[in-house]
């Protein structure tokens, strides 16, 4: 996962031509580009990518890299876990900008759970990453007994060692043929494992 600092577009001003009957005119409020709304990264918009930072750009843009699945206010440890084909979590850090999308001077501390526009998609099952294993995805042992992701197509930086083929309640519920336990975040939270 990347810490990433949110960063904030500035929602221009406009004027109303000088005259004297637009003076009582009711002025249109500004039109946004599509894409961007009252939450910074809400559900449905889009993100480009940046060497420090992540920025919301309209999903047509050609900058756009990501699109946001789900989004949620605090921290991952205390929040609804992302669905399970994330690719990578966005953190957003708590802003008081001058100016934001919605006016109340804030763009509180949250999380927004991100998909690739364009494959590879590391958080499909297999893919060899994402903030989630799930069924579907190779893993290999470290020394201290945990395990780590990898792409079971041997194409990340170490191969594969363990398949999780099935979720379920209890390590007494895996089949005989399972080789290794992997701890699941939802629902089933054991995933049972055999060698690749």
């Amino acid at each position: 996962m990347r810490a990433v600092a949110g960063a904030v577009l500035l929602a221009g001003c406009r004027e109303a031509p000088g005259g004297e009957a637009d003076r009582t005119a009711a002025v249109a409020p500004p039109v946004r580009p599509t894409g961007y709304g009252a939450v910074f990264l809400d559900v449905g918009e889009c993100s480009s990518f940046g060497r420090t930072s992540f920025t919301e750009v309209s999903c047509a843009s050609e900058r756009a890299a990501a699109r946001v699945v789900a989004r949620h206010d605090g921290i991952v440890r205390d929040g609804p876990l992302c669905p399970p084909a994330t690719d990578f979590v966005l953190h957003i850090s708590e802003q008081w900008p001058a100016a934001d999308e919605d006016g109340d001077g804030m763009v509180p501390l949250g999380y927004a759970c991100m998909r690739h526009l364009q494959p590879p998609h590391p958080g499909d099952p297999g893919g060899g990453g994402g903030p989630r294993t799930v069924v579907g995805d190779c893993v290999y042992a470290l020394a201290d007994g945990k395990v780590r992701e990898t792409a079971c197509d041997g194409s990340g930086p170490r191969g594969p060692e363990f398949k999780v083929t099935k979720a379920v309640d209890a390590r007494a519920d895996c089949p005989a043929s399972t080789a290794l336990y992997v701890r699941l975040r939802g629902t089933a939270p054991v995933g049972c494992a055999v060698p690749v």
